[in-house]
């Protein structure tokens, strides 16, 4: 397992999401509702689009593209067109900073 530090607490405040970058190339959408951190990739299942130009309702990030619906907590599509989840990556607050925890390697993602 390797930890990968994505940015400051202070850079997600509550009701919002934002794009990290991890090696320059891959997006994780990190979310913030209530104080709950959720790490998820970045990139919608369905088409390429960045899910932090999307809508977080509640516990759901919605894909501004196509209106695609996913839960933050098990990364599943919950409206069409996506059918593929999203990647969702275990958080890590430490030292008011947010790190995921992943496997050794590429980022798992859904395409």
């Amino acid at each position: 397992m390797r930890r990968i530090d994505l940015l400051a607490l202070s850079e997600v405040p509550d009701g919002t999401l934002t794009m990290a970058w991890v090696d320059g190339v891959e997006p994780v959408l990190v979310s913030n509702v209530g104080g709950r951190i959720r790490a998820a990739q970045g990139i919608c299942s369905h088409e390429y689009f960045e899910l932090d130009r999307g809508f977080l309702t509640g516990d759901t990030v919605t894909c501004a593209l196509h209106l695609s619906r996913f839960d933050l907590d098990m990364g599943d599509p919950l409206d069409p067109p996506a059918d593929l989840p999203l990647a969702i990556y275990d958080v890590v607050v430490e030292d008011g900073r947010i790190l995921i925890e992943v496997p050794e390697g590429p980022l798992l993602v859904f395409e």
